[in-house]
């Protein structure tokens, strides 16, 4: 049995966020385990993509610094 383990790095910063935005909505199944969409949210904050969406969906809080 072949494990395919999911590497955010590998995807676009589009399906990133198809794959945060789909698995936010509790009325669809997800399609990635909880530290899969973890990895790929700070994915999106490392590149700096879709954080206004994310904060919006109230998956991310961006960090301010004192």
């Amino acid at each position: 049995m072949e494990t395919v383990r999911f590497n955010p790095q590998e995807l676009c910063s589009r399906k990133l966020w198809q794959l945060v935005n789909t698995c936010s909505d509790s009325a669809v199944v997800n399609e990635i385990n909880d530290l899969e969409l973890s990895e790929a949210i700070a994915e999106l904050a490392k590149r700096r993509h879709y954080l206004e969406q994310l904060q919006q969906i109230g998956v991310f809080k961006e960090q301010t610094r004192v």
